[in-house]
């Protein structure tokens, strides 16, 4: 199968720090289809030569197991084009379609890696200039929006111009090999199912944890925060692959119906829950690793009386037979105590303790995301005792590690997606409702903090945010796992 992959924003960030070096993974594995051609477009007056050197230095700054060797960024390079073009001068995409017209490609991804503000004139100018064919799919990178009325413009207009089985939104999220296997736990293996309801589970926590800053991208951050950045897309993506009913086979309608269920099913927010079931935060100075770091509100391009929220934590239901009354925490934020992402599903107690020194929340099953990548199972089990008759339990674990298991098999999130746009499967990828559902239920809390002369709450870097985190699980009679 021939392509071409057009990547709009080719010389930006997100292009050398991600979709390159996913590329080229994809290219060195074998699984990259061999006719084909990566075509960078930006701004810059770059032949195709330039370009490929360009990225070549950039690979530089990506893991060291993730560079190429001089040999193999020479075969590499040979995928790689570029088209100069503003792509907010509609005379310029004819550039790109001499470019595509050279050859007629089975497959024309249109990557579109660049402002949001952009996502609809360059859908439209493609349309315009006959480059929205049925051989054509486009990706749109987050945030797609920054409210629901912006959201439901941008799928309005996109969707004037391609059909939504040509629509790739991406969260990568959805790519990464621990949140596919979350996916194989459930519905793989009959062991958990028969548990995963209200009768078994006590409470689930989703952590997004980063110990970076803002970098050099606080403007950006500015007119985004926590909320939008990571809650609607990320960890509402991952609440609906727990929260999900089985769907009735792996299509990727069947699998967007179940998820868009629990989006819909989500308990309202009101007055009182906003009160005391959100809580926003800002990092203040602090160290990481031992550094000083600096505040939000002394980064570049940052307000200094800003109250753009750095961190979230907030406690919802999924209002259904399922899961009915058991709470799910989200907490997400940038200059925590570590980096770390994992669900942490926390069973109920066993009804009656006939042992000594029965630990009555030790039993949890753990999916680490990052930076660790696999399952634990905490259990309870009988040690060695010098005593006669010990009726004292000790916590034990069963540990999965998929890099282990797994090496080199693996295959990174961008690579996955990029290889499942190319092949055209959309079960990876998010809905148009199910993007509005997201947008619709977090919009609440967007209306209650403009209204919020207070801000966010400050705490030091290096933590694990406000106290008030910690205060609003512990109401429930739980605690954070890092704080068990």
């Amino acid at each position: 199968m021939s392509f071409d992959l057009v990547l709009f924003g080719g010389t930006g960030d997100l292009a050398w720090r991600k979709l390159m070096p996913a590329l080229f993974q994809a290219f060195r594995h074998g699984t990259l289809p061999l006719d084909g051609r990566i075509i960078g477009v930006g701004r810059d007056d770059l032949s195709n030569a330039q370009y490929q050197a360009q990225i070549c230095a950039r690979f530089d700054q990506v893991e060291l197991a993730k560079r190429p060797s001089e040999e193999e960024f020479c075969r590499f390079a040979a995928l790689l084009e570029f088209v100069q073009m503003d792509l907010s001068h509609p005379d310029d995409y004819a550039r790109l379609v001499a470019k595509l017209a050279e050859r007629q490609a089975d497959v024309v991804v249109m990557y579109v890696a660049t402002a949001p503000s952009l996502f609809t004139t360059v859908c439209q100018q493609l349309a315009i200039a006959g480059l929205n064919t049925p051989q054509t799919r486009v990706v749109l990178e987050k945030p797609l929006g920054h409210d629901l009325a912006s959201n439901r413009a941008i799928n309005r207009t996109v969707s004037e111009v391609f059909g939504e089985k040509h629509i790739f939104r991406i969260d990568h999220y959805l790519g990464k090999p621990s949140v596919q296997n979350l996916f194989a736990l459930r519905f793989g293996n009959a062991l958990f199912e028969p548990l995963w309801r209200r009768e078994h589970i006590a409470n689930i926590q989703i952590t997004i944890a980063e110990e970076l800053g803002v970098e050099q991208r606080g403007a950006f951050y500015e007119t985004t925060g926590a909320l939008r950045d990571m809650v609607q897309n990320h960890a509402l993506q991952l609440l609906c692959a727990i929260g999900m009913e089985p769907p009735i086979n792996s299509h990727a309608d069947a699998i967007r119906d179940e998820k868009l269920k629990v989006l819909r099913s989500l308990k309202p927010w009101t007055a009182e829950s906003l009160t005391q079931d959100v809580i926003r935060g800002q990092y203040a100075a602090g160290s990481i690793g031992g550094a000083p770091v600096a505040a939000y509100r002394e980064e570049t391009g940052v307000d200094p009386h800003s109250h753009t929220e750095t961190f979230v934590a907030l406690r919802t239901e999924i209002s259904n037979w399922r899961w009915a009354g058991v709470p799910f925490y989200i907490r997400t934020g940038k200059r925590l105590a570590s980096r770390d992402a994992r669900i942490v599903v926390n069973f109920q107690p066993t009804p009656h303790a006939i042992f000594n020194s029965q630990i009555g929340d030790a039993n949890r099953l753990v999916i680490n995301l990052q930076p660790k990548d696999g399952l634990e199972l905490h259990l309870l089990a009988q040690g060695q005792s010098n005593r006669r008759n010990s009726q004292t339990l000790s916590p034990v674990q069963l540990d999965l590690d998929f890099d282990k298991r797994f090496g080199s098999e693996r295959v990174g999130a961008y690579e996955r997606l990029l290889l499942e746009v190319i092949d055209g499967r959309l079960n990876l990828f998010v809905r148009s409702d199910e993007q509005e559902e997201a947008w619709r239920w977090v919009e609440p809390i967007l209306e209650h903090w403009k209204n919020d002369t207070q801000g966010p709450r400050l705490y030091a870097a290096g933590t694990w945010g406000p106290s008030a985190s910690s205060a609003m699980i512990a109401r429930d009679g739980f605690c954070w796992a890092e704080e068990s």
